[in-house]
């Protein structure tokens, strides 16, 4: 990938198809997908950090995790036996590629308003689709779409759509900002005839497969964005070794070693809240199975039990990665604002993982939506810690002995960030009642807070998992780090 990132950007006809290609002949299309279809079978965890390492190519990332999620685990997860043996060997081997076809000009973040209508043809053999998709991600090369529209206008529902189907034509590649190689066009359909046998899931409940699906695919997101984050500080790390002024690297100097660190401290935070998460949905996925839920349901199952920690994770995992590529842009000093460089390009390509996959803006709402929802349903008990926190506000506070136990200090911050949290969600459900859902700021300050404690709870866990391991002196950077991201 490395040697051909300009022929790339300059989608060469035929490139980006062929390196996904032999991306498959390597295995890496096909680490989570089962046995019986050609996949290699791994855990969860072993695919985040297969999606990890891949999260650094630049715009080959992009393709490939779309192939590998939004275009290949719909038609996994929700397709019938025959959809799944159709498709799914010719997905994980890299002879077809995978797109997902959502999006629409007037319907972004509110993807249930799509206007694609599908309706079944007079002989009941084909669904007739007509409307328009855009921001298709492979969309220039794909082989088969997971394509959603509305049967006779009301009932939201996902069709496989084949290249070639009539009437299914695409726009040309779209010039972005950034990840200029990754092919992005719009899809029209134009009583496109789609056979009924590639109705995907049921009638009506396309929104299961949309939500369910971005589940995942937020938590992958997070996984590549630390896997660019890594390769942008070792960039960044290089060039300061061997960038000098006033007669000495410019590695030597606190202002570039505090950048450095900062850098590594925030993606070390974010990369354990990340695999603290996969290891969560993995061991839910074989508590799931083992109680007799099917393949597909399992994961499922697991990845939505997590939705809120993977929603957590889209935020952090992106921003985490914009932070790095800016600071490796002002590292590199006038050379990063230069095409020469590798930093401009990390730059532009970071961008756009504030916005997919469900923005920023929209994640930090469904946080405090979700937990607010599952408290509601009695699956989360917020009520009960709430009412403990304002109770000890007003009690003599206890000027006990101090806590000796290792770690002591660190867990103590990490119960107070957690009152702090609920006393401020408390306080402001009191004051605004039903209205708050309205008051996106202070739901998005609280989903703020949420995101820092858990990134600070899971490096906390982690480093004690490590000194516990390997003894306090071989974990002293993991000590600091630990220690100034929770500080």
């Amino acid at each position: 990938i490395y040697p051909r990132l300009d022929p790339i950007d300059n989608l060469e006809p035929g490139l980006m198809k062929s390196l996904l290609t032999k991306a498959g002949d390597q295995g890496m299309l096909s680490a989570s997908f089962p046995e019986e279809y050609g996949g290699l079978g791994k855990d969860f965890v072993t695919s985040t950090i297969v999606n990890e390492y891949l999260g650094g190519g630049h715009s080959f990332s992009v393709a490939i995790a779309a192939h590998t999620g939004i275009g290949t685990l719909p038609i996994l997860y929700f397709g019938t036996p025959e959809q799944k043996q159709k498709y799914i060997p010719k997905l994980i081997t890299g002879e077809w590629a995978g797109a997902y076809g959502l999006t629409e000009p007037n319907s972004g973040s509110d993807a249930l308003s799509a206007k694609t209508t599908a309706k079944l043809s007079d002989d009941g053999k084909y669904y007739i689709l007509n409307g328009q998709k855009c921001w298709i991600t492979n969309g220039g090369f794909a082989d088969v779409y997971t394509v959603f529209a509305k049967i006779d206008g009301k009932d939201f529902t996902g069709f496989i759509v084949e290249r070639g189907t009539e009437g299914f034509t695409q726009g040309p590649e779209e010039h972005k900002m950034g990840i200029k190689g990754s092919s992005t066009v719009q899809l029209y359909f134009q009583d496109c005839k789609v056979p009924v046998e590639n109705l995907l899931g049921e009638i009506g409940k396309g929104h299961k497969i949309a939500f369910n699906i971005l589940n995942i695919g937020r938590l992958k997101l997070a996984a590549a964005a630390i896997g660019g984050s890594k390769r942008s500080i070792g960039n960044s790390i290089e060039y300061a070794k061997t960038r000098e002024q006033f007669k000495q690297p410019i590695a030597n100097f606190g202002a570039i070693k505090h950048k450095l660190a900062q850098m590594a401290i925030r993606v070390f935070a974010c990369e354990s809240a990340l695999y603290r998460t996969a290891q969560w949905i993995g061991d839910k996925e074989h508590e799931l199975l083992a109680a007799g839920k099917p393949f597909g349901d399992a994961l499922l199952g697991a990845a939505e039990e997590y939705a809120i920690e993977c929603a957590m994770l889209k935020v952090d995992g992106s921003e985490v990665l914009d932070y790095v590529v800016d600071e490796g842009v002002q590292i590199h000093g006038g050379n990063g604002f230069s095409a020469e460089y590798n930093a401009s390009r990390a730059y532009r390509d970071s961008r756009i993982n504030r916005i997919y996959e469900g923005t920023n803006e929209i994640n930090r709402l469904l946080t405090l939506d979700m937990t607010l929802k599952r408290a509601m349903q009695g699956r989360l008990n917020l009520m009960g810690p709430a009412m403990e926190v304002s109770k000890e506000l007003m009690s003599i506070p206890d000027f006990g002995a101090t806590d000796e136990a290792p770690f002591a200090s660190e867990r103590k911050l990490i119960a107070n960030l957690k009152k702090a949290i609920l006393l401020t969600a408390g306080a402001a459900v009191q004051k605004m009642m039903m209205k708050i859902e309205n008051e996106q700021e202070v739901l998005m300050n609280i989903a703020d807070m949420a995101i820092e404690t858990f990134n600070a709870e899971s490096a906390l866990l982690r480093v004690m998992k490590m000194v516990d391991q390997n003894g306090e002196a071989a974990s002293q950077y993991h000590l600091d780090m630990m220690r100034t991201y929770l500080y």
